[in-house]
């Protein structure tokens, strides 16, 4: 038996932020990150709607990016004091996937966050509060999804939580809030549900109900990220549906190893003043464990069937492959996202996040390895890979080297 979840009520379209007046409550707590939400005027309009609901509605801001474990715990102590029966979050992945462990904490006080990350093992919500999830971005689809990454910066690893309780009862996809996105963003979240469609496809865990979702999503994704990209309004309305419909694909049919890694690789280097983005680590990675995962029959024909629906050609399953890959090499380099680590940092793409040197790479490469094999993500990848495997499948993300194993 398999389970497929979604939120309650998903409202998408221009206009579409009006349906908070709709909910039903006493008081709301906003969770917001930075300060984009309040420039473009939607923070005011959140506060507007949900009084006019009938609500008081309190404030908690200055949610970092890959939000961390402290961030959390003040988050819940905020709700604890305040006592929201609706919990709405605003902004990209980071102030949705905090206020939605914050909300396991204000639900569960003695819940630790080493019991948060017991993957499907979370007891019931909705004791005290109901969850809204307003996306800015296109490409983390937590709106919609049964996960939350948090980062332990004193162990430089993302962790992610993993349950259907988490799912939000309310998601909100509403294109304007992402008019204002910088280019780099749009690049990074778009192969991030670039990602998310595909590695759900491949998964073990995928079935009928997820498959349309996720080949759909990299339909909409391959007609119009680029042109999102390039400044085409219409193209970036289109991807903050086509995110969502990856997500939708991805909560039910789970990810793959290419998540693992990124997961793994993203905040280990913090301390030597490199930060992974997450979705760059994926637009590195995907194309190298679609080799890798293209050993396994299954995963080959799958991969040839979503080459396939983007009309890539080719006259069998391994040259389905290799346009595969290709094309989504092509991709990264219209989108100005590097290849590899290596150049992750360097020659502008994106000098501004740190260069990895190899040295530390090298030094750290058994431990990301193997964190990145426990990783909740990797059980559903359609190949297991060894400590050995996993080790030299970084590499080949290090160094853009073929993956022939």
């Amino acid at each position: 038996m398999s389970r497929f979840t979604l939120p309650r009520d998903i409202y998408h379209g221009k206009g579409a932020l009006e349906a908070l007046k709709t909910l039903e409550g006493k008081r709301a707590i906003v969770c917001v990150g930075g300060s984009s939400m309040k420039k473009g005027g939607f923070l005011q309009k959140v506060e507007d709607y949900l009084k006019e609901a009938g609500m008081e509605v309190e404030l908690f801001e200055g949610i970092e990016p890959d939000p961390s474990v402290e961030t959390v715990m003040k988050g819940a102590e905020a709700m604890q004091k305040f006592q929201p029966d609706w919990i709405v979050a605003i902004g990209g992945g980071s102030p949705i996937d905090a206020a939605k462990a914050m909300w396991i904490k204000y639900e569960y006080p003695e819940t630790t966050f080493e019991d948060m990350c017991k993957v499907f093992g979370l007891p019931k919500l909705r004791t005290k509060a109901h969850f809204c999830a307003i996306p800015s971005t296109s490409g983390t689809a937590t709106e919609v999804t049964a996960f939350s990454i948090i980062t332990d910066y004193q162990k430089g690893i993302k962790y992610p939580i993993a349950d259907f309780e988490i799912t939000p009862d309310v998601a909100i996809v509403d294109p304007e809030l992402t008019h204002t996105m910088p280019i780099k963003l749009v690049a990074h979240t778009g192969m991030d549900a670039m990602t998310h469609a595909i590695e759900a496809y491949v998964s073990t865990a995928n079935c009928d109900y997820t498959d349309g979702l996720a080949i759909h999503a990299i339909e909409m994704i391959q007609a119009n990220l680029v042109k999102s990209y390039n400044g085409d309004m219409e193209s970036r309305d289109a991807m903050h549906n086509a995110q969502c419909l990856a997500g939708m694909a991805f909560s039910n049919a789970l990810l793959g190893i290419v998540h693992s890694m990124a997961h793994k690789t993203g905040a280990v280097f913090a301390d030597k003043g490199a930060h992974i983005i997450h979705g760059a680590a994926n637009a590195m990675y995907l194309p190298k464990v679609i080799a890798f995962n293209a050993k396994d029959e299954t995963a080959k024909k799958r991969y040839g069937v979503i080459a396939d629906y983007m009309h890539l050609g080719g006259s069998n399953d391994d040259e389905k492959v290799k346009l595969l890959i290709d094309y989504l090499r092509k991709m990264n380099d219209d989108l100005n996202i590097p290849h590899s680590i290596n150049h992750y940092g360097a020659d502008g793409l994106p000098a501004d996040q740190g260069f990895v040197a190899e040295d530390v790479f090298l030094e750290r490469l058994h431990d990301i390895a193997a964190n990145a094999i426990l990783d909740a993500c990797t059980g559903s990848n359609p190949r297991q890979p060894s400590q050995e495997e996993m080790e030299k499948l970084l590499k080949c993300c290090y160094y853009d080297t073929e993956v022939d194993f």
